[in-house]
């Protein structure tokens, strides 16, 4: 660029790369599926679970907390006895997911070409 802005694609060599920190958080195992479930509306941590269905306990709560943390959902604490706690997507949340839908789509009718090319690494690497 002509101004002396660095281009996108030059920020992945830089230490700690805002691109690589913010891709590693959204695509980890599990935080695309919490987004997707709190698409629905407020959650609770137990809906979550169910809804999530083979996560740990121990592994959403570690993924809410980072997705809290990077504001990607709110947690509201409500003072009852016993207390209840509620997640929700918040603007930045609600904001990833046209994105999210679009890479969940691309990921979804590539699946089966993925798996293919998978298959035939495998076999020339079992050839070789």
């Amino acid at each position: 660029m002509s101004d002396g802005a660095a281009s996108p694609s030059s920020y992945v060599f830089e230490q700690p790369c805002p691109i690589r920190n913010v891709l590693d958080r959204i695509g980890d195992q599990w935080s695309l599926l919490v987004l997707q479930s709190l698409e629905g509306g407020t959650r609770r941590f137990n809906e979550l679970s169910r809804e999530i269905g083979d996560i740990s306990k121990q592994m959403l709560s570690r993924t809410l907390k980072h997705l809290e943390q990077d504001g990607f959902i709110r947690r509201t604490v409500y003072a009852e006895v016993p207390p209840r706690v509620e997640y929700n997507l918040t603007g930045l949340g609600r904001s990833f997911l046209v994105p999210m839908r679009d890479l969940v789509t691309w990921a979804d009718e590539n699946h089966r070409t993925i798996c293919a090319a998978r298959d035939e690494y495998t076999a020339r690497r079992a050839g070789a």
